[in-house]
């Protein structure tokens, strides 16, 4: 079965976001790619964009958290006109409770954690750095539909 990993644009704080998820998903980066590592002369870099974050990836689970710092010569991206949401389904209220905390720490509260009328443990926030978060632990669901 294919996996779906979420991939994040940010506007040149990639590095400081994904310090923050590592701390509350632990584990340690796959990989860390700065625009740099790629600079060539068919592929020139600003040298105000060099240290931003070409990839980076975080394994969470059976998933990989991706992202990339976007260039100014590209344009910016706004976050917080994004309404795409990741995902989370825990495997406890525990744990649940464990990420919803983690990762709201400093963003926006959009639905507290709490039983839901469809019979789940839900919430939803935007992250301090204006991603937006599901977090999920239904009991009657064993992680396959």
């Amino acid at each position: 079965m294919a996996l779906i990993n979420p991939h994040i644009n940010f506007n040149g704080n990639a590095e400081e976001a994904f310090n923050f998820y590592k701390s509350v998903f632990g584990g340690e980066f796959a990989i860390i790619m700065r625009f740099k590592d790629l600079s060539s002369p068919e592929f020139p870099v600003a040298e105000k964009d060099a240290d931003k974050i070409m990839h980076i990836a975080l394994p969470v689970g059976n998933n990989i958290l991706m992202a990339n710092d976007v260039p100014e010569s590209m344009g910016r991206t706004n976050e917080n006109e994004n309404r795409s949401k990741i995902s989370i389904s825990a495997e406890s209220k525990e744990e649940a409770d464990k990420l919803f905390n983690g990762l709201s720490e400093g963003g926006k509260i959009e639905m507290p954690i709490a039983d839901s009328p469809w019979g789940s443990y839900f919430g939803m926030f935007r992250d301090k750095f204006g991603i937006e978060w599901m977090v999920d632990f239904d009991p009657n669901y064993n992680g396959h539909l």
